[in-house]
């Protein structure tokens, strides 16, 4: 059996899916071990992983674009960070290869030097996204915006004007730090973001159409397998929520520091009146100031699954992570997207008809309720996408392909 080193970016919503592909792997017998932020030290290890945290200097650089007046402001804010980390994850990674030893290695796809140092390396490597991937693909709008996709000639000039402008822009931002990188490593430049990440032989997402638009096609280097649902047993069920006598919705926000405490304030104050029980949970730190009303319990943590498993809703801020949670179940979603792949996100929702959406700059206590009412209402649009997650093959699939194209490992 293998020895496999994963190197994630310190966002514990990429350590999780992460971890889905890594325990089946584990499970097959080969030997993981996890560099990642500091506060998934634990969790790796309580899953059997090897694991050690990423250079301090990495996690210090904080991905501040909540901070930034608009979404296109705080993609480039975004993307800078993620350079700025870049030159501390090369010699991360030296360290990491040298300690473990492995024969192969899956890397983060927002780790733009752990990428490009495992180029250099000759090393075997393959990447992960957790979220929809910045690729070409005809009839696909261009990632960042939140584009609704549109057929035809008015499609393509719309799309062909973004790249110009908007896209072209940001990569102008990215481009600079990667190609410093790349260059102090010994491997050529890229002239765009598609050309780097294809770079790996094996790119991993965790995601499936119908969620992802009928239409995609990123080739066959780039396999979809689901949203990786890390499955850590049956959790125990509080006494509190075994209490509940309502049908629950779920209200999320983001494990990463965002601007989108109001999410869960204007879910208190619109569902206050409808005979739901709300559970939010605010996993970036909760404020003491919330005042829940009788129908609301708000808890910085609580098992997602053990919440799910009586829900008829979810609300989210647009992480991939709890919004596939709830669709792999088939429950609908109601997406208020603030920033980062977050409104990619939620119009992927819009579009396969598997719930809401309703952007951050409209949120309002009337205008979510009819959105989470009206999201309740599409429970087979939200059940069709878990089939699709389902026909992808999952997490088996995935180690399937790593063994193969990565570990050179023959077919069963």
């Amino acid at each position: 059996m293998a020895t496999v080193l994963a190197y994630t970016s310190p966002a514990l919503g990429h350590l999780l899916p992460m971890s889905a592909l890594l325990s089946e792997l584990s499970g097959r017998g080969h030997s993981i071990h996890v560099r990642t932020l500091a506060d998934g030290v634990d969790l790796a290890e309580t899953l059997g992983f090897g694991a050690t945290a990423i250079d301090p200097r990495i996690e210090e650089i904080e991905l501040d674009d909540w901070k930034a007046p608009n979404p296109r402001a705080a993609l480039k804010v975004g993307v800078a960070a993620f350079g700025r980390r870049a030159s501390h994850e090369i010699g991360d990674l030296t360290r990491a290869i040298a300690a473990v030893a492995p024969d192969a290695v899956l890397i983060d796809a927002n780790c733009w030097g752990a990428q490009s140092h495992a180029e250099a390396s000759g090393i075997r490597w393959a990447s992960f996204l957790p979220y929809p991937p910045p690729l070409n693909s005809a009839g696909v709008p261009p990632f960042g915006l939140g584009l609704r996709p549109l057929p035809g000639v008015v499609g393509r000039v719309r799309d062909a004007a973004v790249r110009r402008t908007v896209t072209r822009l940001l990569e102008n931002v990215m481009l600079g730090p990667i190609n410093e990188v790349r260059a102090d490593v010994g491997v050529a430049p890229v002239a765009s973001m598609d050309e780097f990440l294809r770079r790996a032989e094996l790119i991993l997402v965790a995601t499936g159409k119908p969620f992802q638009y009928p239409q995609t096609d990123w080739g066959d280097s780039v396999q979809m397998i689901g949203p990786c649902v890390l499955d850590q047993g049956p959790g125990e069920v509080p006494d509190w929520l075994t209490a509940i006598d309502r049908p629950i919705v779920l209200v999320t926000t983001s494990s990463e520091r965002q601007a989108d405490t109001t999410l869960v304030l204007t879910a208190l104050a619109a569902l206050a009146d409808e005979p739901v029980h709300v559970v939010a949970t605010m996993p970036a730190g909760q404020p003491d100031d919330i005042a829940a009303p009788p129908n609301a319990t708000v808890r910085r943590f609580v098992p997602h699954s053990v919440v799910l498993d009586r829900a008829v809703c979810a609300v989210t801020h647009g992480g991939m992570g709890a919004t596939q949670k709830a669709l792999a179940r088939g429950l609908p979603v109601c997406v208020v997207p603030f920033g980062r792949d977050q409104l990619e996100v939620a119009r992927r929702v819009e579009v396969a008809q598997c719930g809401t959406r309703l952007p951050a700059r409209r949120l309002s206590a009337p205008r979510l309720r009819a959105k989470v009412l009206q999201s309740m209402t599409m429970t087979a649009g939200a059940q069709r996408v878990a089939a699709g997650f389902a026909s992808t093959g999952g997490v088996a699939r995935g180690a399937d392909l790593f063994e193969r194209r990565v570990l050179g490992l023959p077919d069963d």
